[in-house]
Formats: structure tokens, sequence, C-alpha cells
């Protein structure tokens, strides 16, 4: 029998979170249940039962488990199970693991593993977020030592109205979407997508955010002090006392005179590890004596570390100068460049300091979006970008196994940063891809990725809305002192305890990302924090605005030129054909290659004007409507007793009546035309109920008006005198002969109108504006 379920209920926002506990998986150190509408998350928090031996940091694992299930569909794949996780679900596991880590003691050498797994995903109401605080209520309720709770929520910006945990139609409608998670004293981590929101307005998000999950906060309280367990006391780690004063004493010295003196990366590490080679000797057990004390060399070389961590961070506390003397505030030196590659679509180069960055941008069609398959309901992606960090990159060897977590985080923050700034489709119909490669790191490659994809957009001619770039702060706190620093450099970034990354316009900010060391911080240095970095965002822009003004006008030769037609949506399956065959025959023939859309948007794109050009023009043949009073030449397909069948148009027939045919009295059809002629034909009326199509060659042959052939085609009553028909289309598709205006736009940069004989033919057409 299964046990009853306890259950707790918090607001957040306008909505009711549920937690349940106490009824599934009950071998978990704590498992529980977290509700918002129908999205429901099983979360569960379980630590090892022993130490593990040879370790000097706190195991902690955490997985986001996405099963399709939860939104109705059995994976596509061969095996019908899932495989590896989706990119978001590694994200939405990064997510939560940022805002625990922290608050777990340092002595903890028992693993810790967090599960998060959707049972049920609405599409309306958000997971990942609801993971974080039911990865908290977890570990609040389990046996695992941690100085939690915290909460977690999303804020948006609608109609300049905060919103707690918007739903996704109305993060659709924001301008803001920032995730964020704190205790109740202290932000502890913040990730943010934003469109170009400004610095006061950022602090206020926060602190409304922190608000509302107070009342979250204490209903876990409440569920501890009810259903908690007790928790475990790792054991203290032990530290000979002697040995670290000792060692403590001989390094300081020296460690003070050479952080103090050399600024250099490489000279200081030099010096360092000759220091820590000196000491390590001079504790070396004597082989030639028979008895003697035996030192941990680990432990030695860690006294030495804190020694360094402690003189580094007392210097930037107390003095006001960092490891490589620049105070607080100032960016290392910068430089950008654009067309490294070449063929390249478009290509940045970004350096400051030892941080080097080249971003490789390559355009394609929409076909080539992305797909994301898994529960969360957007399902493709136009803009991406891929961010990699080879061993080299820090002088270092190591295998290449694909794509690490670090990797993806970075690469999805540095695309959040510059989405906001890519065109929409209609203005710029392209899949674009960027893929940033670390070169050299000693800080900030994150944001350094920022900038190159700035420049490589500019140079591919993007017409991006404006220029993006990023910048990491860092922050050395000590009791109520503290600094923040920017543009921290990879020390900074280890032995201070903040990493928090700004990205943005000159306008406003597009993404933060914020990992913390420490409890928490105040709102007070976040907006200190926010200030400082705006100020070195313009300085970087302007260097990157140095480099290239503004995106290029035209593309690269390489990349492919997109023409964009809208047609009926009655008229796509004459452009696909039977099975296909009409549109792999363009392409092939073309050597374009031809997206429809269900909208009747045809994206034609290729490297070849030329060949660009053809399949524009059969495609708009094949479209094309008829216009009452232009003259076209037609075939003849179907002769009567009444008249004469002709199509003028691929899949549109019109009635040649008997008494239209020629000038003179006709008695036969036959006397006049077979199947298969060519004859000259003028539209005098569309029925606007059918479509069906009448026509007259007496027209063309008196020479008449529009108005004269109206008047001269007014046949007696009677099936035979009712007009003609349009064909359907004989390639497998709606291709009938629809009338009306065929006025068709078709977006193109540097077309205009193209009259033809006959009537006026007005048909605009939007290509890109590269089209040549």
């Amino acid at each position: 029998m299964t046990p009853t379920a306890k259950r707790f209920t918090a607001q957040l926002g306008e909505r009711e979170i549920v937690i349940e506990t106490g009824h599934l998986a009950q071998q978990a150190g704590a498992a529980i249940t977290i509700r918002d509408g129908d999205t429901m998350l099983l979360v569960t928090a379980t630590m090892g039962r022993k130490p593990r031996e040879g370790i000097d940091f706190m195991p902690l694992s955490v997985d986001f488990e996405e099963r399709l299930y939860a939104v109705g569909r059995i994976p596509g794949n061969w095996f019908r199970r899932e495989g590896r996780p989706p990119e978001m679900a590694i994200l939405s596991a990064r997510l939560t693991d940022r805002p625990l880590r922290p608050l777990f003691p340092k002595n903890l050498r028992n693993e810790v593993q967090v599960i998060i797994t959707p049972l049920v995903h609405d599409q309306v109401h958000h997971a990942d977020v609801l993971g974080v605080s039911g990865a908290s209520v977890a570990l609040t309720l389990s046996n695992i030592p941690w100085d939690g709770p915290i909460g977690a929520v999303r804020v948006g910006l609608i109609d300049n109205q905060f919103v707690l945990n918007p739903t996704y139609e109305e993060l659709a409608a924001s301008i803001l979407d920032l995730r964020m998670a704190a205790s109740r004293d202290a932000i502890i981590m913040v990730e943010c997508a934003a469109e170009e929101v400004d610095e006061a307005t950022m602090v206020e998000a926060l602190e409304f955010g922190h608000a509302g999950m107070q009342g979250f906060i204490a209903l876990q309280e409440q569920m501890r002090e009810e259903l908690g367990k007790p928790k475990y006391e790792p054991d203290p780690v032990e530290v000979n006392e002697t040995l670290r004063d000792e060692v403590t004493g001989k390094v300081t010295d020296r460690v003070t005179e050479i952080v103090s003196t050399y600024y250099d990366r490489d000279e200081r590490a030099a010096e360092l590890e000759d220091l820590r080679e000196q000491i390590a000797a001079q504790y070396e057990p004597d082989p030639e004596a028979e008895t003697g004390e035996e030192y941990d060399a680990k432990a030695i070389q860690g006294f030495i570390s804190d020694v360094i961590k402690d003189q580094i961070r007392r210097r930037i506390l107390h003095e006001g100068v960092r490891p490589d003397g620049r105070d607080y505030t100032t960016i290392r030196a910068l430089s950008a460049d654009v067309d490294v590659v070449p063929r390249a679509h478009g290509t940045g180069l970004f350096q400051r300091g030892e941080t080097q960055v080249m971003s490789i941008l390559t355009l394609g069609t929409l076909r080539d979006a992305q797909e994301l398959d898994g529960v969360d309901p957007i399902n493709s992606k136009r803009y991406i970008h891929h961010y990699n960090f080879p061993p080299y990159s820090t002088g270092e060897t190591a295998f290449l196994r694909g794509p690490r977590r670090r990797e993806i985080g970075h690469g999805a923050l540095a695309e959040n940063a510059v989405r906001p700034m890519i065109p929409d489709e209609e203005t710029f119909p392209y899949a674009i891809r960027i893929v940033s490669e670390v070169l050299s790191s000693n800080g900030s490659t994150s944001m350094a990725s920022v900038c190159g994809s700035t420049l490589a957009l500019m140079a591919a001619g993007v017409p991006i809305k404006q220029p993006i770039a990023g910048i990491a702060m860092g922050l050395i706190k000590d009791g109520e002192k503290y600094a923040v620093l920017t543009d921290i450099q990879g020390m900074e970034d280890h032995l201070g305890d903040m990493d928090f990354k700004v990205a943005g316009s000159k306008q406003g900010i597009t993404a933060l990302q914020m990992d913390i060391k420490i409890k928490g911080i105040s709102p007070e240095i976040m907006q200190e924090a926010l200030e400082q970095a705006r100020q070195a965002r313009l300085q970087i822009l302007d260097v990157i605005l140095e480099c290239i003004a503004e995106p290029r006008k035209d593309l690269s030769p390489y990349a492919p030129r997109i023409i964009t037609l809208h047609i009926d949506v009655d008229k796509i399956g004459a452009v696909i054909g039977k099975g296909g065959e009409t549109v792999r025959a363009l392409q092939e023939e073309t050597g374009v290659r031809i997206d429809i859309e269900k909208d009747g948007t045809i994206y034609v794109a290729s490297t070849d004007g030329k060949g660009a050009e053809e399949a524009v023009e059969r495609i708009l043949a094949l479209t094309e409507v008829a216009e009452v009073g232009r003259i076209y030449t037609g075939r003849v397909v179907r002769v009567e007793q009444y008249g004469a069948f002709v199509e003028i148009l691929p899949g549109t027939d019109g009635l040649v009546h008997i008494s239209q045919l020629a000038s003179e009295h006709v008695k036969s059809t036959h006397d006049v035309v077979q199947v298969g002629d060519e004859i000259m034909v003028m539209v005098t009326a569309i029925d606007s109920d059918n479509g069906k199509v009448r026509l007259s060659r007496q027209a063309v042959l008196e020479g008449w008006t529009i108005e004269e052939a109206i008047e001269n085609d007014r046949p007696s009553g009677g099936s035979r005198g009712g007009g003609s028909r349009g064909r359907s289309n004989r390639g497998g598709g709606d291709r009938g002969s629809g009338g009306g205006d065929r006025n068709r736009s078709r977006s193109n940069r540097g077309g205009g109108d193209r009259g033809s004989g006959g009537g006026d033919r007005n048909r605009s057409r939007s290509r890109n504006r590269n089209d040549r």
C-alpha cells in the first residue's frame, strides 16, 4: 500500500505551488513532487554512505532527466527511448547546480546527487526554475548537510510591470527573462536574457524576485521543522596545525614579494612554482636516515596555495592592486579584427589581455534551423551559437570528448546575449550559426565570445539592431569590506568570490550570469557591479565599432543569397508537384534550394544569381493568376462543340466560346482550332465564385479594348454560354485557377516592378539585399 502523501502549498505570484512528499521514491535521501499548474517534477536528493577517499572537493552532481512521456510523446529514434540529455536539460541542470553548490560544507566528501525528473510538462508552466525550487525542498528535508533553504523564481517585464513566474505565453511578450535564486537574506545565482533593459530596472527586478520568493523559503523552514531528517555531520578535515604554521611562516614573505613584483602571469607563475619546489625539497625524507618524520606533500602544497590566495586577496582588498597591477576598473588591452579566415561567411577575432576568441559565422536557409527535441514547447531556433574550449587554450593537453556542460552553458550565455539583436525572418530569412573557438584563455572567454560574435555578424552583413559586448566582473569580500573588479582574469576568478558576466548594447543589458562562492551578495553590490560593467561595456563597444562601424551591405560571395516570394496558399501544390516532382526538378535544374512554408512563403537560396533568377521565374510562372484584360498565348487542351478550352497558365484553363473564336461566323470549333494549337486570347471575365475564366480570341484579332471585348462577348444563356473553368493541378496539388488580383509580393531589396505586355503585371518581389 502506497503511503499517504503529505501536502504543502505556497503562493508564488498569482499561482499556487504544490509540494508533496512521503509517497514516492522512499529509499532516496529525500523525494518530493513539486507542481506548478499541471507541470509536475519528481526531485530526489541522495548522499553516499561513506566519504570518497583521496579527493579535496565536494562531489556534487545534478541531473535534469527529461522523459518524453511528460509531453505524451514517444522518442523518435531507433530505440524509442531517451538518449543523451538535450541541451535544455543540461542547461536546467546547470541552473540548479549553481545556487546549491556554495551552500554545502567545504569538508563534505560524501557524494551528493540531485535528480530532477519531469513527470508532466503542460507546455504552459516552466520546469527549469521549478526544478531549482524542488531541489532546495529535497535537500532541506534530507539528511544531507546543506545551508539552505533557498527560493528560485523567474521574473518577466510586460508593459512595464514585473511578473513573477510568467507562463510561456506571458514570457513571449516580456522584454526580460530573469531567473534567480536566493536565500532569505542574499542573492546567490542570476541567469538572465533581456532586450536592452537598463541597470536600474534590472536591480528593481532582482529586488522584486527576492521579495516574491520569501513565502516559499518560509514554507521550506516549516517543512523542515515538521519532516526534516537529522543532518549528517561530516568528519572535520584533519590539519597538521604545526606543519601549516611552519610552512606559512617560511613562504609568506616570499609570496608577498612575488605578487608585489611580478605582474606578468608567466613570470609570476614561474617564481611561485620555484618557491613550491624549494619548500617541497625541504620536507623530503632523507633516504639515508633510518628514521624520520614523513610529511604530506599534498598538504604542504595546499598550505602554500592558501598563503598565495590570502596575499593576493589582501593586496586587492587593502592596497587596491590586482595581480597584474591594474586597479579595480581598468580593462586589459583590447583588440578586434574581422575577415581573419578566407571564404568564411563572416569572422571576428577579439582579444582582451591573454584571452583570445575567434568567432566564425555560417549562413544557411531556414531549413538549417536547429530542431529542439525535448519537453520544452520551443521546438526550433534559427540563431545558434556554439562555444569550444580546446585544451591548447590554456597550454595543456587533454582528450577531446565533445562539448562538456561548461561549454554548452557558455555557448548558451553568449547566444542569449546576441539573440535580441538578430533581425527577424522577414528582414533576414537565414539560419545563422556562429562557432566561437577559444584560442587563448585567461578569464572571461564567454564574454569574449559575445564580442567575437558581434564582429562576425557585422562582417557577414547580418543587419543586427545594435552591436553587443560583454565583460566579466569579480568580487573580493571579507566581512563588510569588498571590492568589485572589472574584467577579471583567471587567477581572480579562481581566488575571488564572484563571477558576474554582463553583456549588452549601449542602450541596456541583454544577458547576465552570476555565480558566487560565498553564501550570497546584497543588491547594493549587484548595483555597483552593474554600473562598473556598463562603463566597461561602452569602452569595449568603442573598440568594436572602430574595427567595423556597421554591418556590411553585402554578404560574402560564398554565402547563399535568399530570395523571398509570397504566393497564394492554394498555389503551393503547383510548386511542389505530384510527390514533390516539380520542386525537385526545379532544384536540380537550377542548382538552388527551395523551402516552402505553409503560409505560401517561398525561400529560394543559391550562391548562383543566375540559377536563382531562373528558379524564381519558373515559380512565378507556376503560380501566376489570370488577369482580366490581359492577353495570353495559350495552348488548346480540349475542343467541344460550343468552344475550346485553352490553358493560359500552368493549371489554369479558360473557355473561348465558339462565338469568340474568329472575326467571322464559325460553324464548327474544329474548323478553327485543334488540340495542341497555340493561340492568343484575352481574359474577358473571371467568375468570383468558382474562378472560371472566360477568354476571347476575337478580341485579339479585332484589337478590342477590354471594355469592347466584354461588350461583344455576351452569349445567350445556357451552360454553353456559362464561361469557362479552371482545371485542377495535374501535378498532384491544388493548382486551381482562382481569380482576382494577381498582385504577388516578392520582396527584393534590389528589385522593382516588372511590367510586361498586355496589361499591368505589377508584381513586387522581395529578395535578400545582396541578391545579384
